[in-house]
């Protein structure tokens, strides 16, 4: 009898600097390599979702940051046939305290930069996409 799969719960936070730009990894070494993404990860069992996101925020980036509001809940489906993986994904937005990011997981993420909303690269994570989709609309959730 084959187990049956549920999907992983995902995090993804908008940090935005003085000038209004985002916060962006380029990701390698796993599914979505080569796509910007915002900064986050996994939920861990028996944490919040902010508490989830404060931490990821900090095993990559070393950032501190406060203040945490939810922006979007989205499917992530790109990758189920090409990596078997299927999240449904939070996006959070939280507030900046300053300092530059450092690259605390190198393995996973070649660099950080800060990018305007107004041109961010094209190739985005999907649940990015979905997060600053619905950051911009002021939606939670959009179903296409």
């Amino acid at each position: 009898m084959e187990e049956k799969k549920y999907p992983k719960v995902g995090l993804g936070v908008v940090i935005q600097n003085e000038k209004g730009e985002v916060l962006l990894k380029l990701r390698q070494g796993s599914h979505g390599a080569g796509e910007w993404a915002l900064p986050g990860g996994h939920l861990e069992f028996g944490e919040t979702i902010f508490e989830g996101a404060k931490r990821e925020v900090v095993e990559e980036t070393g950032l501190v940051v406060k203040e945490f509001e939810l922006i979007s809940v989205f499917d992530e489906l790109r990758y189920i046939k090409s990596d078997g993986k299927h999240y449904v994904g939070i996006g959070i937005r939280a507030i900046y305290a300053g300092g530059e990011p450092k690259n605390l997981e190198p393995d996973k993420c070649k660099e950080w930069r800060w990018f305007s909303l107004d041109t961010l690269p094209d190739k985005l994570f999907q649940g990015t996409q979905l997060t600053l989709d619905n950051f911009r609309r002021g939606t939670i959730y959009f179903n296409n």
